[in-house]
């Protein structure tokens, strides 16, 4: 169904809609999840008017033909494979952003591209609560975006790179809480590699669902996702209090197994390898087989 014909008051879920028609051939995975995401927010904001009950009944009707169709995809039929599809995918995408962002390459492709990834981002709660990683960097692609996107558009040049300091209280008022597509303030751990100037972030505007109004997300793509391996993104790793020492660590699987957070971890480095294949990312894919399997004889995440 077209976000065009999208009712007023489930205009929230356009979003996702117009995300979704742009991967029904590019990525049919990807469209699928988002497209079952809109209808699962449009089921919570109906208030069962006509035209908002046709318009999803629509859309469970795409949903339902997708699934038969594709009944032999385990990216479909599988949350757990078609959550580290999709994760694979909003990473790469959020890599491609951060790498020309923190290059100073500041163009509406690395708008939409941080855009896309959030959005991604949101998309991935159909299948569980977010891990930390996740939701940091789903709240620094949407303020990225809007802050992007707000100095293009005023004529400035946007400051390359994760930005913290005084402005952080400032800006996190202004942002209005934590929901999806209105996210609290990011706070990056200070970057390790190519790290932008130390100053405060610059106030945007409350509302980031807003760049969708800004500009025509049908007319500017985002990049498909890089097939080359690209390192992980410095300054996105979530701090967590009281994490163990790798020593700690050691002597915590030697004594008693892998805890339920590393096992946790080292299923994830499987997914992901998994995921990379489907992109004919051997590098990848080998690198995460790598990490799961001195997570699962050492103890070590790394």
């Amino acid at each position: 169904m077209a976000a065009a014909n999208c009712p007023a008051s489930l205009k929230p879920i356009s979003h996702y809609l117009i995300l979704a028609a742009e991967h029904d051939k590019r990525d049919p995975v990807v469209a699928y999840w988002t497209r079952l995401y809109a209808l699962q927010i449009g089921l919570k904001l109906s208030k069962k008017e006509n035209d908002e009950q046709m318009f999803l009944i629509s859309i469970m009707d795409q949903l339902e033909a997708f699934k038969k169709e594709n009944r032999d995809n385990e990216a479909i039929t599988n949350e757990v494979v078609a959550q580290a599809h999709l994760e694979n995918y909003a990473l790469k995408l959020f890599q491609y952003a951060d790498r020309n962002d923190r290059e100073a390459n500041f163009n509406k492709n690395v708008v939409k591209a941080y855009f896309t990834a959030g959005r991604l981002y949101d998309v991935l709660e159909t299948f569980g609560e977010l891990s930390t990683e996740v939701t940091q960097n789903r709240k620094y692609a949407k303020w990225k975006a809007t802050y992007i996107h707000n100095c293009l558009k005023n004529g400035e040049t946007p400051i390359p790179g994760p930005m913290a300091g005084e402005g952080d209280d400032e800006f996190a008022e202004l942002m209005g809480g934590g929901a999806a597509g209105n996210p609290s303030l990011p706070t990056p751990a200070t970057p390790t590699d190519n790290p932008g100037p130390s100053i405060g972030f610059q106030p945007a505007p409350a509302n980031t669902d807003g760049l969708v109004d800004q500009f025509d997300p049908l007319t500017i793509r985002a990049p498909s996702p890089p097939k080359d391996p690209e390192k992980s993104p410095g300054g996105f790793k979530a701090y967590v209090p009281d994490t163990p020492t790798q020593c700690e660590a050691f002597e915590e699987t030697t004594a008693a197994g892998l805890g339920p957070e590393l096992m946790a971890k080292a299923q994830k480095y499987c997914k992901w390898a998994g995921s990379a294949l489907n992109y004919d990312d051997v590098p990848t894919a080998i690198e995460n087989l790598q990490k799961a399997l001195r997570l699962l004889q050492t103890g070590q995440d790394g």
